[in-house]
């Protein structure tokens, strides 16, 4: 009897993991989010503040997950080949971000790497484009590829809903940022 109730425990486990595979199959091969907020200002209020990495870190969400944690940028910290690291608890983790290109009041591109809890590379972007005569469209993107293993995690998390979130309470926590700045005002 405890060798049937074993080997119907096994079948079972055994279903789920083809059924959680079936369903990570049919995930897309590339993460992507994407959110854009609307704010008073223009696009050279906003450039500095997704170009220089002290002052991304002003307004970036994940800041307030670990207000201990560990920060280094490069000298100096904004430009092409600026980057960033990070260690933190477990919410925060630890990686690298490194501004890959970056076109005045238009777009800054960066490289994410995360070393942990979950090894990878992403890409991000923040770009900007002036709306009406007073007025910028912030839009932050992130763009990642989605081995097996974030395929399988998609299955149980919509990486869009829990990101996007992120994305927007950190463009919320931007806009007083440009509007604040001196051409905005």
């Amino acid at each position: 009897m405890a060798k049937k109730i074993a080997l119907g425990a096994l079948a079972l486990v055994a279903l789920f993991v083809v059924v959680v595979l079936i369903l990570a199959a049919t995930k897309a091969d590339q993460i992507h989010v994407e959110r854009s907020l609307v704010m008073r200002g223009t696009p050279a209020d906003v450039f500095p503040h997704a170009n220089d990495f002290t002052k991304f870190v002003e307004w970036m969400p994940w800041a307030e997950l670990d207000p201990e944690q560990k920060t280094e940028f490069s000298d100096p910290p904004a430009g092409v080949g600026a980057w960033y690291t990070w260690v933190g608890n477990e919410q925060v983790g630890q990686g690298r971000m490194e501004i890959l290109s970056a076109e005045p009041d238009k777009i800054v591109v960066h490289k994410l790497e995360f070393i942990e809890p979950w090894p990878g590379v992403a890409e991000s972007s923040i770009s900007m484009k002036a709306v009406g005569e007073d007025q910028v469209e912030v839009t932050w993107a992130f763009s990642q590829d989605a081995a097996l293993s974030a395929k399988v995690m998609m299955v149980f998390i919509d990486m869009d809903t829990m990101l996007g979130a992120d994305f927007e309470k950190g463009l919320r926590k931007l806009q007083p940022l440009v509007e604040a700045e001196p051409e905005a005002g």
